[in-house]
């Protein structure tokens, strides 16, 4: 299955046209707060977990809307490349030709008619009326007449009996997943037995995940009305509610954090060390959300160094970290640092990678990502790791963790870091008693399906004494 099909950029107008409906009909919010999400994200490599907070608060829909207006966004966007194989059967010249925004239009109207069911004249009517505001009456005509073509087709299981066929090719437009990703999973999972289940979690809206930095977790599971996550002692999950109104939240006694990247972030403390243990390294630090959590946990006279090659995100780092003493934030690169080898007791490498463990979060990603970014990637976790080794001294541990489950980005690297003479890995799990299913070999791996967290990866590497 191939990815959605993707419009010159150039033909997208800078400038919007009046957003009016036909006379005396109001846009619909909602409807309207989610094509802007989409026209965003496909035009500009926006990211839908951060523009659409933003719009929901500027526009002030009410509960309800602000859930339709979710709803679609993060699914259209899911289903960009399941939705691109049915309008190419509709429209009568390829989809990279058509004016993109009419593009996007299609895609929002297709998601409600095969996967929410909206009855066939309120999804085809309102998005005709989007289309009249936002392009002009002249594109109107063509997306009426492909949304009912749609809509005559029946759901997304009628469509898919209808495109027909089979293996992978049929999982992908099934779960929403180019068929590399499907491939990338049945390697991780080793086998089939729970791949169907692991992509469907991709799809699957994701609990907000809170972590109590400096306030205690029952406070914040009173506060936010949640209930202690599983795993982490730290978390908390919400069952809804914005969790920027919390006070905790506001005041940095709290934060957003999935329970998988609070475990990745404890792993480090659970590590068994030989000698001191004094000095700790977070070497790819931004936006933060881990060093706070190391911070607040760490044993007393403990130092930590975080550290981003990137200013702006250093500087999300300072503001994660501020009121926490002994901790220092510095702009570098992990590949070129300017701390002295064997500086530090403890390194995190939290590696740069192509996200495809939070794609419930982010479900662009799975879009704009391709099998040919994996490589480029694997390389730069490789030097990192190559440093991070280098950095902690002999006797301290590394812990590697990535936001990915992919072979090249987890296993097979940490394997060749495995081939030096003065390295040795340590188990994972055994640190972790109370996650099940949390083992791929010596490492660990969560799931969106297993545990109901991003699909982390953790290793645990000791330089040899």
């Amino acid at each position: 299955m191939s990815g959605p099909r993707r419009g010159p950029r150039g033909n997208r107008p800078a400038s919007r046209r009046s957003r009016r409906a036909a006379p005396g009909r109001p846009l619909d919010g909602a409807r309207l707060t989610a094509y802007d999400v989409l026209d965003a994200v496909t035009s500009r490599d926006a990211y839908a977990n951060l523009l659409l907070p933003q719009l929901l608060r500027e526009r002030d829909l009410d509960e309800r809307d602000a859930a339709f207006a979710t709803q679609l966004a993060y699914g259209t966007l899911r289903a960009l490349g399941t939705l691109d194989v049915i309008l190419a059967r509709l429209v009568d010249r390829p989809l990279g030709h058509l004016d993109p925004r009419v593009l996007d239009l299609l895609r929002l109207g297709g998601y409600q008619l095969i996967d929410l069911r909206v009855p066939s004249h309120a999804a085809v009517d309102t998005t005709v009326d989007l289309t009249r505001a936002i392009v002009g009456a002249g594109a109107s005509g063509l997306v009426n007449a492909v949304l009912r073509k749609v809509a005559t087709g029946g759901d997304r299981e009628a469509w898919l009996a209808t495109i027909g066929g089979t293996g992978d090719e049929r999982l992908a437009l099934a779960t929403d997943h180019p068929r590399w990703i499907v491939q990338a999973w049945r390697e991780a999972l080793g086998g089939d037995g729970e791949l169907e289940a692991a992509l469907r979690a991709d799809d699957t809206a994701p609990e907000v995940h809170l972590v109590a930095r400096s306030i205690p977790r029952d406070a914040l599971v009173e506060e936010s009305g949640g209930e202690p996550g599983p795993w982490s002692p730290y978390a908390v999950r919400m069952h809804g509610g914005d969790p920027g109104r919390l006070p905790s939240v506001r005041s940095g006694a709290a934060a957003v954090q999935d329970e998988g990247s609070q475990l990745a972030a404890l792993l480090l403390t659970r590590a068994p060390l030989e000698g001191p243990d004094a000095s700790w390294l977070d070497m790819c630090a931004g936006p933060g959300g881990k060093a706070a959590l190391l911070a607040a946990v760490r044993p007393e006279g403990v130092r930590i160094t975080a550290a981003d090659r990137a200013p702006h995100r250093a500087e999300l780092v300072r503001t994660a970290l501020r009121g926490q003493a002994d901790t220092e934030v510095v702009v570098a690169d992990g590949r070129e640092p300017p701390w002295e080898p064997g500086s530090f007791d403890r390194v995190l490498l939290d590696a740069p990678c192509t996200g495809l463990g939070a794609l419930r979060r982010r479900p662009e990603v799975r879009w704009r990502r391709t099998a040919d970014d994996v490589a480029p990637l694997a390389q730069l976790q490789t030097e990192l790791l190559e440093s991070a080794l280098a950095s902690v001294r002999p006797g301290g541990v590394v812990a590697y963790v990535t936001c990915s489950p992919h072979a090249a980005e987890t296993v097979d690297l940490v394997a060749r870091a495995l081939e030096r003479d003065d390295v040795e890995q340590l188990p994972v799990a055994p640190l972790f008693p109370d996650v099940p299913g949390a083992a791929r070999g010596e490492s660990g791996q969560l799931w969106p399906h297993r545990h109901g967290t991003d699909a982390m990866y953790m290793a645990l590497l000791r330089r040899r004494s």
